[in-house]
C-alpha cells in the first residue's frame, strides 16, 4: 500500500481527496500539511512537510501557490516524491519545481484530470493541421467565484500544448477591451469567466471559413481530479528522481 502525505488537506480538495483514499485499498493518507492544523481526518496534520514526522512514500498537493517554496524544501529535505496539483505559479516557482525533479521525482500537471489529459494529447495531433488551414483559435474557460488566479492553469497548458505543436509560432492574447484592430492570425485567444460554482469549463474553438470545431471538457464535482491525483501518486510512488505529467500516467 502507497502511504501519502495530503498537503492542503483541510482545504476542500484535500477532503475529497481524503475521502476517496479511505476507499482505495491501495493507497492511505498517513499523514497532513495545512496552515490550519486541525486534525479532522483521524492522521496527524502538521504546519509544513519539513514539520511531519510520519514516514511515507509521495506527497500529494492540493494547497496554494504560496504554500509551494516550503513543500518543494520539505521533499527535497526528505528525499519524497510529490505529485503538485496547485495553481497560480509564479514563473520563479516553476522553475523551482524543475530544479527539485534533478533531485526527487515530481509529477506537475495543470489539470489532475483523465479526461483533459487526454485532450491535450488530441490537441498536439489537430492542432498543426488546423493550424496551416488558417483556422483561428480561441480558449475560453469558466471557473467558480472563489478562483483567483485567471486564466486558470488548464488553459494556459492548452494553449502551451498547442503552441508547441506548432514551433511556438503563435502568441497569447488575454484582453481586447484596449485596442481597436484586427484580430492577428497568429495569436491563440485566452479567456476566463468567474461565476457561480462552475467547477471547470474548457472550450478549445478552431474557427475556420463556414465551420467551427469545438472540444470541450466540463467537471460536474472536484472527484474526477481527485481520482487522477491518487492515480499519480500510486504511479510516483518510489520513481526515480525525474519530471513527470498525467500523459505519463495515463500512457
Amino acid at each position: 500500500m502507497v502511504r501519502a502525505i495530503m498537503s492542503g488537506c483541510n482545504g476542500a480538495m484535500g477532503q475529497v481527496i481524503t475521502q476517496m483514499a479511505s476507499e482505495d485499498p491501495d493507497i492511505e493518507i498517513v499523514a497532513g500539511i495545512d496552515i490550519n492544523t486541525e486534525q479532522r481526518n483521524g492522521y496527524p496534520v502538521f504546519a509544513s512537510l519539513s514539520e511531519c514526522s510520519v514516514e511515507a512514500d509521495v506527497v500529494i498537493d492540493f494547497s496554494s501557490a504560496k504554500a509551494t517554496d516550503s513543500l518543494l524544501a520539505g521533499m527535497v529535505e526528505k528525499k519524497l516524491p510529490g505529485v503538485l496539483c496547485s495553481t497560480g505559479l509564479s514563473e520563479e516557482q516553476l522553475e523551482a519545481v524543475k530544479k527539485t525533479s534533478e533531485q526527487v521525482a515530481v509529477l506537475k500537471s495543470a489539470n489532475m484530470s483523465v479526461g483533459v489529459n487526454l485532450i491535450f494529447k488530441l490537441l498536439e495531433t489537430i492542432t498543426p493541421i488546423l493550424a496551416k488551414e488558417g483556422y483561428d483559435m480561441e480558449i475560453v474557460e469558466k471557473h467558480h467565484h472563489r478562483k483567483v488566479d485567471a486564466p486558470s492553469g488548464t488553459a494556459l497548458a492548452m494553449a502551451d500544448v498547442m503552441n508547441a505543436s506548432v514551433g511556438n509560432a503563435y502568441h497569447y492574447k488575454f484582453d481586447r477591451t484596449q485596442e481597436r484592430v484586427k484580430r492577428d492570425p497568429m495569436e491563440i485567444g485566452i479567456q476566463a469567466v468567474r461565476g457561480g460554482t462552475i467547477v471547470g469549463d474548457h472550450d478549445v474553438i478552431f474557427a475556420g471559413t463556414d465551420e467551427v470545431i469545438t472540444i470541450s471538457h466540463s467537471a460536474y464535482s472536484r472527484a474526477i481530479f481527485g481520482k487522477g491525483a491518487l492515480a499519480a501518486a500510486k504511479f510516483l510512488a518510489g520513481k526515480p528522481a525525474g519530471y513527470y505529467d498525467m500523459r505519463d500516467v495515463i500512457g
